[in-house]
């Protein structure tokens, strides 16, 4: 995995706090397209539960998988007793159990191209839904998104993460479901939107982003020298604009 990859653990505890969790939405959305009561699921890079939750809270019987034990103790801290965990890289997970549902929320493009779907099919049973969400978090002010640009741009050009598949952002069809699309593992390809809007104080905006893996990469001084020139350019409130991009597929069942 790369460094970014692996860089929220020394900021665990920071990204519980200012990460926002899932709505209840996307829970209906994968229930109603599974079609049937989903019991047991596998959490591809759990992070700290807020995914996790939104999925155990609701009696599925979760495993959360993630490579940071800082993360996983964030987690356990939180979720029900349904939910047990695994320290480990999608990659090396070892194959045995299946299960109805094998989700990522914000983590999938972390994971490894080569045999990606060949591996997720393998977690799962023949008919079963895989789930992905995600997306950019922005400030909904352009000319607040423009100040930040310019204070940040002497450190980073961009600290979002770039389609894995090169897909345009404005292409019909977003990645990972352009590549679900050309898989033979999957079926049923959807994409779908929930609106979000989150509107917080300028210091919890620094904070969001000081869990951001473009900033965690930089070194202590300059990150903190970036974040501190971000904030003085910023309003007390902001509004962000989070969506969240939604791609369900079903596992083909076997012949």
């Amino acid at each position: 995995m790369s460094g970014r990859a692996l860089s929220f653990g020394v900021v665990a505890g920071a990204y519980e706090r200012f990460r926002p969790g899932y709505p209840v939405e996307l829970f209906d959305m994968v229930m109603a397209y599974a079609g049937y009561p989903v019991r047991t699921a596998l959490e591809i890079g759990a992070g700290t539960g807020k995914a996790t939750r939104l999925f155990a809270q609701r009696g599925v019987i979760v495993t959360a998988t993630d490579p940071d034990g800082s993360m996983l103790a964030e987690l356990r801290k939180r979720v029900p007793t349904n939910v047990g965990t695994v320290q480990a890289a999608f990659e090396d997970l070892q194959p045995g159990n299946r299960y109805g549902l094998v989700y990522a929320a914000a983590a999938l493009h972390w994971t490894k191209p080569e045999g990606r779907w060949s591996r997720i099919a393998t977690l799962l049973e023949p008919g079963g839904v895989f789930a992905s969400c995600g997306g950019p978090f922005r400030l909904a002010d352009p000319a607040v998104e423009e100040a930040v640009r310019a204070a940040r741009a002497p450190f980073l050009e961009s600290d979002e993460v770039a389609s894995p598949d090169g897909t345009p952002p404005d292409h019909e069809m977003q990645w990972p479901g352009t590549e679900l699309q050309r898989s033979d593992w999957f079926t049923g390809v959807q994409q779908s939107v929930i609106e979000r809007r989150v509107t917080m104080s300028a210091r919890d905006y620094v904070g969001h982003l000081s869990t951001i893996s473009a900033y965690l990469v930089l070194p202590i001084a300059e990150r903190e020298h970036a974040l501190s020139q971000i904030e003085q350019v910023l309003p007390d409130r902001v509004e962000m604009v989070a969506d969240i991009t939604v791609h369900l597929a079903r596992r083909r069942h076997e012949d």
